[in-house]
């Protein structure tokens, strides 16, 4: 009787734990179903105050030979003054073939030597070497793909916003992987993006298709010392009150990624920067409270949450493993279950959802796998940058 009591408080704390985590992803998933009306386009003309800003687009790159010719081609297909952007690739560790290719563009190439590489060290890098004066400036990954008319957006943006966070999507859907990828990074969108936005919180950062005031990020990159570079500077600029917009209708094409093991390469860094995000922003929380500093607050507690995806498979395994030894105690697994896969459907565009996805997500078990295999090997202090390859042009 004492060791069922000891394991009865075990299974609700438990569940309490893991209950946190599914009610933030509802609460999040839902809001855009009430507040749908509430969208600012970048097209709406009173934005629009006659200025042409100056953009310097940063690409660094860091092997990768594969895609940043074609990135960087198709960027300088902007229907945007010439005069008024200026592209700089940052070069590191690139074949001289690949540099060569780039030397023939109008534009600025950078080829620094690290003893240790990473994209932070490549953004301060390009920082010191300009000289040109920029009103701001645009971080890219080498595998995005823009339209021609996103300068132009971003200017209307620009005069509101000093923090802008484009809609990155995907640009491939050639196998399962990539198509689940592809559909939590629009799961992504949604929760952490577009309703955080709605009720007056900051968007999260994502790396790549941001945009910020020149001085504001000249002031604050030079502070970024770890792989996830986009949490610490998106932490940063919540602890200094700017707001990030999230600008939905401002597309950045991204490959995503498409064999497993790249899948467990990006995902040990993205669990790496997020433990080290915590462990940074805990300490300054009483801090925030202080000042009311909600969007600091509401970040932390992101990167607390347990992965989306070992949610699925955790919570299916408890609500099996509940029904066998205490079918009464498996209703509110199977309760939490129900309501994280109803919000997760809401969260993916209308226009993703179909069969087919339903049948990829076979596929979830083997790459949360990989994921667990990534705990066994996470070190919360080590600031290596990995790279995760691309294999399209």
């Amino acid at each position: 009787m004492v060791l069922w009591s000891v394991l009865h408080a075990f299974d609700i704390l438990l569940w309490l734990f893991v209950a946190g985590s599914v009610f933030y992803v509802v609460f999040f998933s839902i809001i855009p179903i009430f507040f749908h009306n509430r969208h600012q386009n970048a097209n709406d003309i009173n934005a629009v105050d006659g200025t042409l800003r100056r953009f310097l687009i940063l690409f660094p790159a860091y092997h990768e030979d594969a895609v940043i010719v074609n990135s960087v081609t198709t960027f300088l297909c902007q229907d945007y003054p010439k005069e008024h952007y200026q592209i700089t690739v940052i070069s590191d560790h690139m074949e001289e073939t690949t540099n060569q290719r780039l030397s023939e563009l109008p534009i600025t190439l950078l080829n620094p030597v690290f003893e240790k590489s990473s994209k932070a060290k490549a953004m301060q890098y390009a920082i010191q070497q300009t000289e040109k004066p920029f009103d701001n400036v645009v971080v890219m990954d080498a595998d995005n793909i823009v339209r021609s008319d996103f300068l132009s957006r971003l200017n209307i943006l620009c005069a509101q916003y000093d923090a802008i966070q484009c809609h990155r999507c995907a640009k491939n859907a050639n196998n399962d992987v990539a198509v689940l990828d592809g559909v939590s990074e629009e799961i992504n969108n949604t929760i952490f993006r577009q309703a955080h936005n709605l009720v007056g919180l900051s968007s999260a950062l994502i790396g790549s298709g941001m945009c910020f005031d020149y001085d504001l990020f000249r002031r604050n990159v030079f502070q970024l010392s770890t792989a996830g570079e986009d949490r610490e500077l998106e932490a940063l600029l919540l602890c200094q009150g700017v707001f990030i917009k999230y600008a939905a209708e401002i597309p950045v094409f991204d490959e995503k990624v498409s064999n497993h093991d790249n899948f467990q390469r990006q995902r040990m860094r993205w669990m790496t920067a997020q433990m080290q995000s915590l462990s940074r922003q805990l300490p300054k929380i009483p801090k925030a409270f202080l000042h009311g500093n909600i969007n600091f607050i509401d970040k932390t507690i992101q990167q607390a949450l347990i992965p989306r995806s070992i949610l699925l498979v955790f919570l299916s395994v408890m609500s099996l493993l509940t029904t066998i030894t205490a079918p009464v105690h498996s209703i509110k697994w199977w309760g939490l279950l129900l309501l994280l896969g109803g919000s997760l459907f809401i969260a993916i565009p209308s226009e993703l959802r179909s069969r087919a996805l339903i049948g990829k997500t076979v596929a979830i078990p083997g790459l949360v796998l990989r994921m667990l295999t990534n705990l066994l090997h996470m070190d919360k202090n080590n600031t290596d940058f990995i790279h995760t390859e691309h294999i399209t042009e």
